[in-house]
């Protein structure tokens, strides 16, 4: 018999690759998504919002699996944030419970981690949210968890910062400043160590967890690179892979940061304040648990992430930079300001 999952957020990056594989290995498919995805032949798509509880029941019906990926941005205002993220996840939850569903894969994130000053961080660190995106994925994996200890078998992955082909956000700024051969600012000397992870990682992830035993699933994991290095080196690769010749350049945190932050208030910047802070310090987390659990095993490291991301975003098309507001990680965002300051560089 053909197993069935159902993904919410299917039109977004994660849903779209995990769509993809599953249908690959032999699932039927349905997406839940807010906005059509176009989506491949024989997928089912269900266009609503994941605070619908009629639609969401609809979706749910005879699933044997919930990939559970629907989330806003941290970009979004903090009271939509906290409506989606959290009445989304506690509208699919009721009704996965209600309808027996087998297994539901909840995809948090290290955001709840806050700005841990313990690295690497593990699964047990208390969460420590530190703004309204962080807060809400926070509250809504607490919820998760509660719904795990009444029974419901819950499988809770935190990601970090996934890239490749497809994603765009802030990437996509450093991508055009490397294409039209400028130099590229960092935050002080660039030394700090930012975990990623590559989107097929993620996805190899998320089958793990969802076709591994019970016994071993029903856990919370981090998921990230092994393979990652300074923002320097990394961001440095993409600036080698143009072929300018252009470097790395060094800002003074302190002037920069308080920059930023106006820019930020003005709504002038589409650098949120969270994002400033970890790129301050080192930030990345162990994946002990994930590996010896379930056997996960990253093939990429930041560096091979980002360059096939860069790879992809230079056989696009042009002209539909910077017109997006940033709704999801496929939209460039608008640089505003700091747009004007790249002729510095």
């Amino acid at each position: 018999m053909v197993s069935r999952v159902l993904i919410t957020g299917s039109s977004g990056m994660l849903g779209r690759n995990l769509v993809a594989r599953f249908a690959a290995d032999g699932w039927s498919v349905t997406g839940l998504d807010v906005a059509p995805g176009q989506q491949p032949h024989g997928v089912r798509e269900i266009t609503a919002d994941i605070r619908d509880s009629e639609a969401v029941g609809r979706a749910v019906q005879d699933a044997d699996l919930v990939v559970h990926c629907a989330a806003a941005l941290p970009s979004y205002p903090a009271e939509e944030i906290r409506s989606i993220i959290v009445g989304g996840t506690r509208t699919l939850l009721s009704t996965a419970r209600r309808l027996e569903v087998p297994r539901t894969i909840y995809v948090s994130s290290t955001a709840v981690y806050g700005l841990p000053k313990i690295v690497p961080t593990p699964e047990s660190h208390p969460y420590a949210p530190v703004d309204p995106y962080s807060r809400a994925k926070a509250e809504a994996e607490a919820l998760a968890l509660r719904f795990r200890d009444e029974g419901m078998v819950i499988p809770v992955l935190r990601p970090k910062t996934f890239v490749g082909p497809g994603r765009m956000g802030l990437f996509s700024m450093l991508f055009e400043w490397a294409e039209e051969g400028r130099n590229f600012p960092v935050l002080g000397r660039g030394d700090v160590r930012i975990q990623m992870l590559a989107i097929d990682d993620l996805v190899d992830a998320v089958v793990l967890a969802a076709t591994s035993p019970v016994e071993v699933a029903n856990g919370t994991f981090n998921v990230a690179a092994t393979e990652f290095g300074t923002l320097r080196e990394d961001f440095q690769a993409v600036l080698d892979e143009a072929g300018h010749g252009r470097r790395i350049v060094s800002v003074p945190t302190g002037p920069a940061l308080a920059a930023l932050q106006f820019l930020e208030r003005a709504k002038l910047s589409p650098v949120y304040g969270r994002l400033l802070h970890k790129l301050r310090a080192d930030s990345y987390v162990s994946t002990d648990h994930i590996r010896e659990t379930l056997g996960f095993a990253p093939r990429s490291s930041n560096r091979d992430a980002i360059l096939a991301t860069y790879r992809w975003w230079r056989e696009q098309p042009r002209g539909t930079q910077n017109t997006k507001a940033g709704r999801t990680s496929r939209d460039p965002w608008r640089q505003g300001a700091l747009g004007l300051a790249k002729v510095l560089f």
